[in-house]
């Protein structure tokens, strides 16, 4: 009936976990649920990035704003960042961004005194709170060899260089800039339903049934030896069925209800607290459209009364 919806409650599988990857299965929604939580991942989830740099001694080869654009896009841990204040909101220090609830300082001071090159890296930033620091990217559960890893380097020093400066981080989203997105991808896909015509199926020898499953470039088909049963989901196969002169063998379809999520962190924050955090402020999204449809609401039945009793 034209008109009328129907509430739906999501339900997420997870297959796969890590600190900075997740796999989901996000199902019983529309497209426009998921890519929703796409988008916020991507540009609403706050984190700390830094936003003000005051360097007082820079005797490098690269100019104060390149080495200032360096040090913003230096990822720090902000698991603390959804409890932290907007320095535009903050009433502590009238939206100044410098203060205990708003921001995080570091500082960072480099001299070369020798002949070997000295590389000045995230591991030298100080931080006033030891709980938002660079990310460390030598953690073995990163799936990365790095061993000998010292940091995200910022600038190389020579003999007599040097390199003092004074650095504000504060809380912020990728909407506003990317240096705040937490995720380094969110991609998402339609799960597949696949269909085999049984009849067309029966009807291929099982050496052909074999060449038919190898057809397929990744290990997604089988073939049963005992039942000579096949099969898949890759669109090589629907190729060569068509080759083999077997056109609609397979046929594959999304379920519009159902998708596949993969999500990526840039190491601000773990894959899972990200999508924890993207839930948290969707919800608050659609709270703030509820209230606001309420409050049309309340306007056209009470007129100018209604908007009195809000103060306005």
């Amino acid at each position: 009936m034209e008109g009328v919806s129907y509430q739906r409650f999501p339900k997420i599988k997870i297959r796969e976990v890590r600190d900075d990857f997740m796999k989901f299965e996000l199902r019983e929604t529309d497209s426009s649920i998921a890519n929703a939580l796409r988008r916020v991942m991507i540009a609403e989830v706050p984190t700390i990035a830094i936003d003000l740099v005051e360097i007082e001694v820079n005797s490098s080869v690269l100019n104060d704003e390149f080495i200032a654009h360096r040090l913003g896009l230096i990822p720090l841990t902000s698991e603390r960042a959804m409890g932290m204040r907007f320095s535009r909101d903050c009433d502590a220090c009238d939206g100044d961004g410098q203060c205990e609830y708003c921001s995080v300082e570091f500082h960072l001071r480099a001299k070369c005194i020798n002949d070997q090159t000295l590389d000045v890296t995230s591991k030298d930033l100080y931080s006033s709170d030891h709980t938002v620091v660079p990310v460390d990217f030598s953690d073995s559960s990163s799936g990365f060899d790095n061993s000998e890893n010292k940091g995200i380097i910022i600038v190389k020093l020579r003999r007599g260089q040097e390199l003092i400066l004074r650095a504000i981080a504060r809380k912020g989203i990728g909407k506003d800039h990317a240096k705040w997105s937490p995720a380094a991808t969110v991609t998402f896909m339609y799960e597949p339903d696949i269909y085999i015509n049984e009849e067309l199926m029966e009807s291929l020898t099982p050496d052909e049934k074999r060449e038919f499953v190898e057809s397929s470039p990744t290990p997604v088909f089988k073939f049963d030896e005992n039942t000579n049963q096949a099969y898949t989901y890759d669109e090589e196969v629907i190729k060569k069925a068509e080759s083999m002169g077997k056109p609609g063998l397979v046929e594959i379809r999304a379920k519009e209800d159902c998708f596949i999520f993969t999500v990526e962190s840039t190491g601000a924050i773990k894959a899972s607290q990200l999508v924890l955090n993207a839930i948290d402020v969707l919800k608050q999204k659609l709270d703030a459209v509820r209230l606001s449809a309420d409050t049309v609401e309340a306007d056209e039945q009470f007129g100018e009364l209604g908007a009195h009793m809000r103060g306005g």
